[in-house]
């Protein structure tokens, strides 16, 4: 009877260790579900984390090149109602906002921007009422 509980006592703390918390932050899975819902006509590029850690983090920031004549699409996808409050602004390399998906206080869950200088672009995530400061983003491009 005593072998049978040291087992299962085992088994039970191995098991729970592969258990993911409550409310814990997944942001790889959010982000490989934004791939496939670029508009047609983008190649993906990159995928980006969005993390808040819980509500400690205001923002999330990430820098890419941006080519000349070439047109860019970020998505955002997150748990729950669309966005869930999470805002992508994008910031050309003098830090002037030039696109954001919150519109008129309506958060919408991509932008596009077509690109007239190259350089390099900060894509900035910021968090407006989100429950879960949680989700991930995709950047594609077209020519």
């Amino acid at each position: 009877m005593k072998k049978a509980f040291i087992v299962t006592l085992s088994l039970l703390i191995m098991s729970a260790g592969s258990i993911d918390l409550i409310g814990q932050c997944n942001p790889d899975n959010f982000a490989n579900a934004c791939i496939p819902k670029l508009a047609s006509g983008f190649n993906f590029l990159k995928s980006y984390k969005v993390d808040g850690e819980g509500g400690s983090k205001e923002k999330v920031e990430y820098s890419y090149v941006f080519t000349k004549g070439t047109q860019y699409m970020i998505n955002l996808c997150a748990n729950g109602a669309n966005t869930d409050g999470i805002i992508v602004t994008l910031f050309d390399s003098d830090r002037n906002k030039v696109a954001s998906s919150k519109i008129n206080g309506q958060f919408i869950s991509a932008i596009a921007y077509p690109c007239n200088a190259t350089g390099i672009y900060y894509i900035q995530y910021t968090f407006d009422g989100s429950s879960g400061k949680c989700g991930g983003s995709a950047l594609g491009f077209k020519r």
